[in-house]
Formats: structure tokens, sequence, C-alpha cells
């Protein structure tokens, strides 16, 4: 009689043992999701077309009218549409101000490694010179420098500030 009291009492006990954890695990992950839910940011994409930036805030004005920068989609070099209307611009600016000289800087955003972002900007600078050359620019005018993801134009971590900084930018160099 005593055993099977003793054994009834472990049971119960493991039983609620059991429960404890359970409860506790079912706690901790409502606990995360909700956490997840409550720090997740709603991100403003009406400045964006797919992943490629399209708003205002961050461009400078190479000359009056002029667009000083590009921007490109996610590990791409390729120019869009948009990036090649700003580059006619400066094409047509920099035949008329033929002693200016420009630097294309290239950036990216803060995802890969540093020597990826290197790489990815020197491709998107030069895919800048080589549009610019096609509009009758010389290649002796334009030098082509990449900073990768060390000079982000946005510090935030989201879409929008990714696509903001991954760009190419026209700086007149004297």
């Amino acid at each position: 009689m005593c055993e099977k009291s003793l054994t009834n009492k472990i049971e119960g006990a493991v039983m609620n043992l059991s429960r404890i954890y359970k409860n506790t695990f079912l706690v901790l992950v409502l606990g995360l999701v909700l956490s997840a839910c409550a720090t997740q940011k709603k991100v403003d994409t009406s400045q964006m077309q797919g992943d490629v930036y399209t708003g205002t805030d961050t461009v400078k004005y190479l000359a009056s009218g002029v667009p000083d920068r590009v921007f490109f989609a996610t590990n791409e070099s390729n120019l869009t549409t948009r990036s090649r209307d700003t580059l006619r611009k400066q094409a047509a600016w920099l035949r008329k101000n033929s002693s200016i000289n420009v630097v294309v800087e290239g950036h990216a955003d803060e995802r890969g490694t540093r020597e990826y972002n290197l790489a990815l900007g020197e491709r998107r600078a030069n895919a800048v010179k080589d549009y610019l050359m096609t509009y009758g620019i010389s290649s002796n005018r334009i030098s082509v420098i990449s900073y990768g993801k060390e000079r982000p134009v946005d510090s935030g971590s989201d879409p929008l500030a990714w696509s903001k900084n991954r760009r190419s930018v026209t700086v007149k160099a004297n």
C-alpha cells in the first residue's frame, strides 16, 4: 500500500512538472512572438520601385537641374531607366563644361563583406563611367573610386536605408 501511494505521488509530481515545463515553454514562445511583432518597423516603400530608391531626399546636385547620384538594385550594377536619364543630364552638362573633371564614387549597403561591397561599388562606378563615355565624355575626365559600405548616406538598417546607400555619386574633381 505504501509503495503504491509513493508511486502515485511520484507520477503526480512528474505530471505537474511536465505541465509546468509545457506552460513555461508556451509563455516563452508567445513572449518572443509578441516581442518580434512589437519591434517590427513598418517600412515606407513609397520612395522605392522594387528595391531601387526613387526618392529625392538624399539627392544633391552636380549642377542646377542635374542630380549627382543614381541608385541600384541589391547586388546589381546595372543601370535603371531612371539612372540612365540622370546620366544623360550629367553627360550633357559635362559636354558644356569641358574643363570639369569628375570622380564617380561607388557605394553599397551595409550587407555583405567589406571586400564584396568594395568590388560592387567599383562595378557600379564603372557602369556610370562607361555610360558617360558612350555620351562623349572622355575617360581621362572621369576617375572611379569605390567606398563600398564605408560611407552610408542613411545609417538605418532597413530596406529604405539600404536602397539609399546602393548608389553612385558623381562629384566635381576640380
